[in-house]
């Protein structure tokens, strides 16, 4: 195998985050359903946008995060995804050029704007996500770049952005190329709702190519339709070398060639949950990029995770993020 310019390659929406704290009653008016992440239309963005004042402008989106924590980590980083020709997507172009992530998608031509995800944090710290995808949703084929992903340890590819058909032929073809290169493809599922939409088609991706799976509690038993954790695990093992299973404050579990490493949670305050999987995935990555043991990259991912969930937004601060290498 040919040495490579890139540890992780990113495939993902690319999404300017607009963040406010919020109470119960606010989602109750808005028929959000807590904890959830719903897709709406530009009509539903412009109007919440409208009622959310006060609220962080930030780039975002989930394996974007994950790609600006694992730059910070140490990782060399590229990411692969769509923006609108407006100034929101300049906004997110400058931004994760600014963290050290490789980044050259060409923007929409079409006049459809940069997709945003509205997320709403409540005192408990459960974050409820209302994402327009916009441009983020037209990522196709033409949008793959076959000579990073073939020089990339691992492609990471986002489930938010299965919706779209283009997408998922999209994902199809780099599993393909990475695997062609000799290299490994990982996948998020990012939300049990997600899974409950395309549950067939995740299974077929997998089935195709998924080297490493990232899922939490929720996700990986909606997946294979388990009421019971441990269940859900032992069909992820048969169906991937390796499944990181993340329980939120009980930790994660690490499934590999029938090895299991059970991963404590990091201690911490929790103020905003918005971000702990993507970040947990960025120390994971990181750490097993360049050659860490599993415990040790499941051990960076929960530290990477305490930090996100420490503080509101998704992106801890580099400098916080580089004192745990």
């Amino acid at each position: 195998m040919s040495t490579t310019s890139f540890d992780i390659t990113g495939i993902g929406n690319a999404i300017v985050d607009y963040l406010l704290r919020a109470d119960d009653a606010f989602l109750s008016r808005h028929d959000m359903p807590k904890g959830a992440m719903s897709l709406i239309d530009a009509d539903t963005a412009t109007r919440l946008t409208a009622a959310m004042q006060g609220g962080l402008t930030a780039s975002g989106g989930s394996v974007a995060n994950s790609c600006a924590v694992a730059a910070a980590l140490g990782a060399k980083v590229a990411f692969l995804g769509k923006v609108g020709a407006d100034e929101m997507g300049e906004v997110f172009r400058r931004e994760i050029a600014a963290v050290g992530v490789h980044y050259t998608t060409r923007p929409l031509t079409q006049p459809i704007p940069t997709a945003r995800c509205l997320i709403l944090v409540t005192p408990d710290g459960q974050r409820t996500m209302n994402t327009y995808l916009g441009a983020g949703g037209e990522f196709s084929l033409h949008d793959l770049d076959e000579t990073v992903i073939a020089a990339s340890t691992v492609t990471y590819l986002e489930g938010y952005l299965f919706d779209p058909p283009a997408a998922q032929s999209a994902f199809a073809e780099a599993a393909r190329m990475a695997r062609a290169a000799g290299r490994k493809t990982a996948l998020s599922l990012s939300d049990a709702f997600c899974v409950d939409r395309h549950r067939d088609g995740f299974r077929r991706l997998i089935a195709q190519g998924v080297d490493i799976l990232f899922a939490n509690e929720a996700e990986v038993c909606s997946l294979y339709q388990c009421n019971d954790f441990a269940d859900a695990a032992v069909a992820a093992a048969r169906d991937v070398k390796l499944a990181v299973l993340t329980q939120s404050e009980n930790g994660s579990v690490i499934l590999h060639e029938g090895q299991k490493i059970e991963v404590p949670a990091a201690p911490v305050a929790v103020v905003d949950t918005t971000g702990a999987g993507d970040a947990y995935a960025a120390g994971f990555l990181a750490a097993y990029t360049r050659g860490a043991g599993l415990e040790a990259a499941g051990t960076l991912g929960a530290k990477a995770a305490a930090l996100a969930i420490s503080r509101i937004g998704a992106r801890p601060p580099a400098e916080e993020l580089r004192q745990l290498i």
